[in-house]
């Protein structure tokens, strides 16, 4: 097998297949599990998530997946997190005050202001802030799906890839950070560009490299 295959972390997520089939889709085999011994070997890792901040930490660590998550992605293999995948490499979050994070990325995850509908689903605009090969052949200001009533706020703007506002609330949608990249959004809910966005992902972890497109 050698390293040509993503890997998703289950950690009981519940929308792992949905990202399998997307990667698939663009021709790159993802592989969906728990085996440390697997996130070793593969290209690139992808961290999905649905649910709440604390039941999955709990997960994690359950599984013994923390400390693994943390050294591949400190040896550099690339890493994306979706929605609460995002939400997870911050240092903690006001959904389960006390429960620390992964602790990659300084900062915390806050609730949408109550002056907002929560939680924010639908289509919803991403302003990119910073280059990035991740929105490859997206153009600037497209729409992705949202399904969330967090959000991530960084303690510094280093991070920040794309922003993203919901009834005049700006929020982060999109942090990258060396090898390190993650979204609020689902880009397997997301049609074409979510497709593309995924692709974009695997030619970073050295996959994907035409045998399918994202249309």
């Amino acid at each position: 097998m050698g390293d040509r295959f993503l890997y998703i972390v289950d950690y009981g997520s519940g929308n792992l297949r949905s990202v399998q089939k997307a990667f698939e889709h663009v021709g790159v085999e993802a592989l969906v599990g728990a085996d440390p011994e697997l996130m070793a070997e593969a290209a690139g890792l992808v961290l999905p998530g649905v649910g709440a901040f604390g039941a999955a930490m709990a997960q994690l660590t359950a599984k013994g997946l923390v400390e693994p998550l943390r050294e591949r992605i400190e040896a550099g293999v690339p890493f994306l997190g979706v929605c609460l995948g995002l939400q997870l490499l911050f240092e903690g979050s006001e959904e389960d005050p006390g429960v620390q994070g992964l602790g990659l990325l300084p900062g915390d995850v806050r609730a949408l202001p109550p002056r907002v509908k929560v939680p924010h689903i639908g289509w919803n605009q991403v302003e990119l802030c910073a280059d990035s090969d991740l929105f490859e052949g997206i153009p600037d200001g497209s729409a992705f799906y949202f399904v969330h009533s967090y959000a991530v706020v960084p303690r510094s703007p280093a991070p920040v890839l794309a922003m993203t506002e919901y009834d005049g609330v700006r929020f982060v949608s999109a942090v990258a950070s060396g090898n390190l990249a993650a979204v609020q959004f689902h880009p397997e809910k997301s049609s074409s560009l979510g497709l593309r966005f995924y692709l974009n992902f695997a030619r970073r972890a050295g996959l994907g490299t035409g045998e399918r497109s994202a249309d």
